[in-house]
């Protein structure tokens, strides 16, 4: 049996609790579950399903806004965004580009393993000169995103064959040109393959920045 002593001097029992924090053995065990516990948890925590694959990218030859070659082979081993827009766009694609600037810093974190390509459907009027201004305006990271153009031919049919996204033919109405294409962002992994598609909305965005870490993580394991 152990005493204390109170502040007037008296003496009293110490309780269970105080008998219980000095001794060694308590500690031992203390500090012996504090850091089994991660190890443990991280053993039995369930692992989120692989992501589903859509198909591959076929190989492509394209140009960006620099006036850049810009080769399927040249994203290998990176992990790519892609969308689809036109540079005199007046409908959904301001507010998309808008939304896909937002992506742009959220995967900063990822480093140069990320790349995010927006593709134009109006490769005919949608030089290199005039993507350079329309990256300048949305503060593209040249580094992260590119603004992609090429031949309409192949364009169109690395869209609906490759990345299969429709894309419809100009019309004119209302005083302005105006193309039909998707409004989904398509994930694409290291080796080309096609994860998913997202919406730009905050919760397909959200899942998106999900998925692109997870794509991250298998791939730093991969190469370790």
């Amino acid at each position: 049996m152990q005493t204390v002593s109170t502040i007037n001097g008296e003496l009293r029992q110490s309780n269970f609790i105080e008998r219980l924090f000095v001794k060694k053995s308590f500690w031992i065990i203390f500090w012996l579950v504090a850091f089994s516990y991660p190890f443990v948890k991280s053993v039995y925590r369930q692992l989120p399903e692989p992501l589903p694959v859509y198909g591959v990218v076929p190989s492509f030859n394209l140009e960006t806004e620099d006036s850049l070659k810009l080769k399927s082979e040249d994203l290998k081993g990176k992990i790519y965004i892609a969308n689809f827009m036109f540079a005199s766009c007046p409908t959904a694609c301001p507010k998309n580009l808008k939304e896909i600037q937002k992506i742009q810093k959220r995967v900063r974190g990822v480093g140069q393993k990320i790349a995010i390509l927006s593709f134009t459907v109006d490769p005919e009027n949608d030089k290199p000169k005039r993507l350079f201004k329309l990256a300048r305006k949305w503060k593209a990271n040249p580094f992260i995103w590119k603004f992609v153009t090429g031949d309409k031919k192949e364009i169109v049919s690395l869209l609906t064959s490759g990345f299969k996204v429709p894309i419809g033919s100009k019309e004119y109405s209302n005083n302005v040109y105006d193309i039909a294409h998707s409004q989904k962002v398509v994930l694409v992994d290291s080796k080309g393959q096609i994860r998913g598609y997202y919406s730009l909305e905050k919760n397909d965005i959200n899942k998106l920045m999900i998925d692109v870490g997870l794509l991250a993580n298998n791939a730093f394991t991969n190469n370790s």
